[in-house]
């Protein structure tokens, strides 16, 4: 349930509320709006016994949660998150644009694509350090050393980092440099990683899992938020189903589902989405024409030499020419890149 303070209410009003609703066994998190502060409370009680805190001072009203995901619904917080990475925030007017390979494979490479993605506007720079495979036989990334070159690149280039985490107990040493913690898609599910990054208080990227329905998503960024963590930007990475001319099935209408059900941002990454270069672009620009708060594209200056999803991979020049593109259409619908 949420309990709505009256606009009048003070912070004393608010404090008594909030130990009140402990002292019941409440899990308590507060959110300010523009408006109204109102306190969401996840627990067993039912509403019955709680109509009693509407006696208490600055109290306005309690309203009762009916989705499952208590805290990353909109009826806990009908305004849209602004999440800040660095000096990024999604949910706001501004697009970010988060560009970068699928793994740094090397120095040179990365350092060469973070280059042209600010260049050409990127507000953000991927890379995977850790890369979760199907095949035990493929790369799987550079692990810590990977971690050191975003980190350098970061110096260079200003941008902040966001870099995947897949294992709980390398939670601490990702976060010691990066900007953004990723869930991956085959991760979404990993509820003890769910748990840890959550009490990291890190920005997290949650990845949609393979099959995942909207509310088996939302389920995971709840998993976060209750953990204490509310810097969470959800990704739309496309779903699996029986189409094979793409990689996956880029689902742009959990853009406007999850913008209805939920006040966290969600980007789109058309990289995964599709699987081929060539259908990214088009699928980027109907992203932010869905109203996606944000993209994510995977960029590398040989994708035939990449080790990791070159089919997929934007050459520079390509990755340029999109964002040029962006613009307009970002314009059209009342956003900025």
């Amino acid at each position: 349930m949420v309990v709505v303070m009256q606009r009048t209410a003070s912070q004393e009003d608010l404090e008594a509320v909030v130990n009140r609703l402990r002292e019941l066994g409440f899990a308590t998190h507060i959110s300010r709006g523009v408006e109204r502060t109102i306190i969401g409370a996840v627990g067993e009680k039912t509403i019955d016994q709680l109509q009693r805190l509407e006696a208490m001072s600055g109290v306005e009203r309690i309203v009762p949660i009916l989705q499952p995901f208590k805290l990353a619904g909109r009826e806990f917080q009908p305004e849209t998150s602004q999440i800040q990475v660095g000096n990024v925030v999604f949910g706001g007017q501004m697009i970010p644009v988060i560009a970068g390979p699928c793994a740094v494979e090397n120095e040179k490479q990365l350092f060469e694509t973070a280059d042209h993605v600010k260049k050409a506007g990127a507000s953000m720079l991927r890379g995977g350090a850790f890369k979760p495979r199907t095949s035990p036989y493929t790369f799987q990334g550079l692990e810590e050393e990977g971690l050191r070159l975003l980190a350098e690149a970061r110096r260079r280039t200003g941008l902040p980092v966001v870099t995947e985490v897949v294992n709980p107990r390398d939670v601490e040493t990702v976060i010691q440099y990066a900007d953004m913690l990723q869930i991956g898609a085959r991760n979404m599910q990993n509820y003890t990683l769910l748990k840890e990054v959550g009490m990291s208080r890190r920005p997290v990227l949650v990845k949609r899992g393979l099959s995942a329905t909207v509310e088996e998503w939302l389920m995971a960024a709840e998993y976060i938020m209750l953990a204490g963590n509310e810097n969470v930007v959800l990704c739309e990475r496309g779903i699996r189903t029986y189409e094979t001319q793409t990689r996956n099935t880029l689902d742009m209408s959990a853009v406007a589902a999850v913008q209805e059900l939920s006040h966290l941002p969600i980007v789109v990454d058309p990289s995964h989405g599709t699987g081929k270069w060539r259908y990214v672009t088009p699928m980027a620009l109907a992203a932010v024409a869905a109203g996606a708060d944000g993209l994510m594209i995977e960029v590398h200056c040989r994708p035939e030499e990449a080790l990791s999803d070159g089919p997929q991979s934007l050459r520079p020049e390509v990755f340029a020419r999109l964002m040029e593109r962006l613009a307009p259409v970002a314009k059209a619908v009342g956003r900025t890149l």
